[in-house]
């Protein structure tokens, strides 16, 4: 079957879809041994590590796996939260290994283009109990286009993982909340934490919403006033990112209700009460893109009515310009004609024809304007 290439940062790990790498038949899931075959020690991502307590705040970075896999948590951490900026298949093995991530969540991750879903994994085969979710972060380039990351996330009791496709995400507020002392991030468990990134992750879509919202308003005064293929182009562009931000947020909408219905060891009460208020913004985002699409099928509507009033406008001057003139071509082809003609012996036989032919484009131009033609 065949696919898109892989992400160059995905290529550089030697990783691929799982289209290209799956065969029927073959062992689901990744375990550590197949991720040490795919690690390559030249290629290293940014890795974080936040612990934190309610009196007290850790960040480090990680840069040696088999380190981090002997290391100890200090006993007054609380909470961890182990940001990956990267798809890098050792610290994913000494991630797998450390924390007991399942097999089939870590070929997840690493089949990027997944859509947004939660698995509960309650703690079978040895493994500790924990949740992996598939979240998509969405953001605007410099340029204005929409781009979609896969976000992974590990959530057990005292542990949040996140694993993101490449450097740089919208969590700096979060980090910011996490340094101070008073905040509530600081007194809850690691499921808040989860919820607080997941929060962040959907409302940085109203910032997006309300750019495609004033290119919207921008487009459709260019419709209007002066309609063209470019305007008609990026009103389809516009409609196609709305459509991806339709695909990412749909899913993440279940994500949220099952997480919120479905009881799990990993997700306090507490937090379960907050996952409503993000469940109301993604209605709330799902209604806002359902009426951008309708807007944007009305602008296509629009400009397509534009282009054919254009054309009627044009057709109707050409039909009148041409109408006037078949009585004078006529004339013309009469009085043109290599024979002998009666009113050739007037000397002012040329001036009466040219005055003819004017009487009768004006007695013509009046009967359309009186018919409201013109």
């Amino acid at each position: 079957m065949a696919t898109e290439p892989a992400p160059p940062e995905r290529e550089a790990f030697g990783l691929t879809t799982r289209f290209r790498r799956g065969r029927p038949g073959a062992k689901p899931g990744i375990d550590p041994d197949q991720l040490q075959a795919m690690a390559r020690p030249d290629k290293q991502v940014p890795i974080t590590c936040i612990d934190y307590s309610a009196d007290r705040f850790e960040v480090r970075q990680i840069t040696d796996p088999e380190e981090f896999i002997q290391s100890r948590r200090e006993p007054w951490v609380k909470v961890r939260w182990i940001n990956v900026d990267g798809l890098d298949p050792a610290f994913l093995r000494a991630l797998a290994i450390k924390y007991g991530l399942h097999p089939l969540a870590i070929e997840d991750v690493l089949n990027v283009g997944q859509r947004p879903k939660v698995e509960s994994y309650t703690g079978q085969a040895g493994l500790p109990p924990h949740l992996f979710l598939i979240v998509r972060m969405l953001q605007l380039d410099p340029k204005g286009i929409l781009e979609s990351e896969q976000i992974s996330m590990f959530i057990a009791h005292d542990l949040v993982i996140t694993i993101q496709e490449s450097p740089g995400d919208i969590w700096n507020p979060i980090r910011q909340r996490i340094e101070k002392p008073a905040s509530r991030l600081r007194e809850l468990d690691a499921s808040y934490l989860a919820y607080a990134l997941i929060d962040a992750i959907v409302d940085f879509c109203f910032p997006v919403l309300e750019h495609y919202g004033d290119r919207l308003e921008e487009l459709e005064d260019a419709v209007l006033d002066r309609p063209s293929r470019e305007t008609i182009h990026e009103v389809h562009q516009v409609k196609r990112e709305l459509l991806l931000l339709r695909r990412a947020v749909w899913p993440m909408r279940e994500v949220v209700n099952g997480m919120q219905r479905e009881p799990h060891e990993c997700l306090s009460d507490t937090t379960r009460i907050y996952l409503r208020d993000v469940y109301d913004h993604l209605i709330q985002i799902m209604d806002i893109i359902e009426t951008y699409r309708e807007v944007g099928t009305s602008l296509t509507e629009t400009y397509m009515t534009s282009m054919s009033n254009r054309l009627s406008e044009v057709m109707k001057v050409l039909t009148i310009i041409g109408t006037i003139f078949i009585p004078l071509t006529f004339l013309a082809g009469v009085y043109g004609m290599n024979m002998p003609i009666p009113e050739n012996k007037y000397a002012i036989s040329y001036p009466i024809f040219w005055g003819v032919c004017i009487v009768i484009a004006l007695l013509m131009l009046k009967m359309f304007r009186k018919r409201g033609w013109l």
